[in-house]
């Protein structure tokens, strides 16, 4: 144990490890201490000088964030030269951001605009001559992710970020002095930087400088034609997180008020993508079953995950066989979306506008792949963030945490509790161990299968079926990602089944979710307290095995015939292919 030192925080005595630093030592003290660059144990290296503060008898200002204790150190946060420091660095920094607060993603949590406020810094710093500049790095390419570098202030957040949590070294530093910019390397655009869009850079920023692609405009004018009927999907990890967006606590389900406000916005038919989760089972678990029993190559690998699928195919194609068929449940929904319901409905195809609630960015470039759709027209149209549905509610002038909950009615809306833990790293190899075990076991087997639950970036479980050892594992985060194909890659050790998450947490942690501010990343861990609402809704479901899902059975007598069938692979089956991007060196 780190050995106790004693010290003293504006008057506050205060007994802390000798490893903490003074920023760490003030919120044990309860003393807020103004920070911008740092992001605990992911960005550390004080260059922003935003949370400088006073040691007696030490010369000039340190920063809080890189400057450790020691014993009988006398701090102020708050004396008068310590507040004009923070004002003209922050000053300096305004004078190098555009502030079109009214049209920013980040309109409602922005760190950058919040400590502007707290030092009563004026918005007259503006710099036209950097903003002329600026202004022609809009990076905007992509079709899931935008870089607007007049707002970045070169904290470094998300280049560290990136680094952090994929290993891939996407976003850097580019040019010198007053031109210097954030983006991929060799001034290329992020479609053909490496880039799996998994959203930690946006998590991470503390401006609007990266934000999702924004697909609020078009949804508006879609609910606003006549010609049109708009069908929305939401995906279960987005009721674990929208809350957070209104003022509720993090882990609060708000299932039932998120189809109302879908419902106020002039929503006319809803479906919940949890449905097409519980089929996604039907036809994953039967893949996987067709390869154990008929020689197919093993392991097979989940394919739910568009950061993953973006990271496979760029980086190690040669796995690609080992990838399951399926389409990820957004764009199976999609496709059922344009043809069983077109029918039940009996509406034309070409009239429907297919949009997708997702918490991912990554979902917005899945939907616009060429092979997701048939006939003319795309699976999903539209595809928005947790992020952008909170926009959207909130300027629309609805009262979120006043409406009464509701349910969604029909058929392609009802789902097991199996469904509802996709959202849950772990939680689509547990769905499919609850169907697979029984279906060739032939008898009731458990529902639970908590070996494969939890946060650790890689976890393993061996579970016997027929007599039989099945090796699973539970891979989540880009950087896990790899490691786990190299051991996988020098081990004898079989695998039969994988399950890839591209974000850390799996969807309730992606990265279209409500951004955490870095004060609270700091203080909570969001995955775990997200995951427990999808847990829990799983635990009082009334069926929480998939093929318990008489309406999916349904969609099979009626339209698809059975599982894995050739109907079934023409709609909701694809194939993957290898992706070239630039290399750096």
């Amino acid at each position: 144990m780190d050995k106790l030192i004693n010290l003293t925080i504006n008057g506050k005595s205060v007994t802390v490890p000798s490893d903490y630093t003074i920023l760490k030592a003030s919120e044990v003290a309860g003393v807020d201490v103004p920070r911008l660059c740092f992001l605990e144990k992911i960005h550390e290296e004080g260059n922003c000088r935003v949370c400088v503060v006073k040691v007696e008898g030490q010369k000039g200002l340190k920063p809080a964030c890189k400057t450790q204790v020691s014993e009988g150190m006398y701090i102020t946060t708050d004396s008068k030269d310590v507040y004009d420091s923070v004002s003209s660095n922050l000053e300096l920094l305004a004078a190098n951001h555009k502030f079109e607060c009214w049209k920013c993603s980040r309109e409602t949590n922005c760190e950058f605009l919040d400590l502007l406020r707290r030092f009563s810094v004026d918005n007259n710093y503006s710099n036209e001559e950097v903003f002329k500049h600026k202004d022609t790095l809009l990076n905007d390419s992509s079709k899931s992710i935008v870089i607007d570098s007049s707002k970045c202030i070169l904290c470094g957040r998300c280049v560290s970020a990136c680094e952090h949590y994929t290993g891939l070294g996407i976003l850097n530093y580019n040019r010198r002095g007053s031109t210097t910019y954030v983006g991929p390397a060799l001034f290329h655009n992020l479609e053909d930087a490496g880039c799996i869009y998994c959203g930690k850079c946006i998590q991470s920023c503390p401006t609007g400088a990266l934000r999702e692609k924004d697909d609020i405009k078009p949804l508006e004018r879609a609910l606003r034609d006549s010609t049109k009927t708009v069908i929305v999907q939401v995906a279960p990890a987005v009721r674990a997180a929208l809350g957070e967006e209104f003022g509720y606590k993090i882990g609060t389900n708000v299932e039932g008020q998120m189809f109302a406000a879908l419902k106020e916005l002039g929503v006319k038919e809803i479906i919940d993508t949890n449905f097409a989760a519980d089929l996604t089972i039907m036809e994953e678990g039967t893949e996987f079953i067709n390869r154990i029993q008929n020689g197919g190559l093993l392991p097979m690998f989940t394919s739910c995950s568009p950061g993953w699928i973006n990271y496979l195919e760029l980086y190690h194609p040669d796995l690609i066989p080992n990838l399951s068929t399926c389409k990820s449940p957004q764009q199976m929904a999609g496709a059922l979306i344009k043809t069983y319901y077109a029918e039940i409905l009996n509406l034309e195809p070409k009239n429907i506008v297919s949009v997708a609630i997702m918490p991912c960015v990554a979902k917005k470039a899945e939907a616009k792949r060429p092979e997701m759709g048939r006939d003319g027209y795309r699976d999903v149209d539209i595809v928005l963030t947790t992020r952008e549905i909170a926009r959207l509610i909130r300027h629309r002038g609805i009262k979120f945490t006043e409406l009464d909950p509701i349910k969604p009615f029909g058929d392609l809306a009802r789902y097991t509790g199996a469904a509802s833990i996709f959202g849950v790293t772990g939680g689509v190899m547990e769905a499919a161990l609850r169907t697979v075990t029984e279906i060739l076991e032939g008898h009731s087997t458990p529902v639970e299968f908590n070996d494969v639950r939890g946060l650790q970036d890689i976890r393993e479980a061996t579970y016997q079926i027929q007599g039989k050892d099945y090796n699973v594992a539970v891979v989540h985060g880009a950087k896990a990602i790899e490691e786990f194909i190299q051991m996988m890659k020098g081990s004898d050790k079989q695998y039969h089944f994988v399950e890839f998450m591209g974000c850390t947490g799996g969807c309730i942690n992606g990265g279209g979710q409500p951004i955490v501010t870095a004060k609270l990343q700091d203080k909570i861990d969001v995955r775990e307290k997200r995951s427990k609402v999808l847990y829990n809704i799983d635990h009082n479901a009334t069926m929480r095995k998939s093929h318990e899902n008489e309406a999916v059975l349904n969609v099979y007598k009626e339209f698809l015939h059975s599982p894995n069938s050739h109907e079934a692979h023409e709609l909701l089956h694809t194939q993957y292919k290898k992706r070239d991007y630039y290399t750096k060196f």
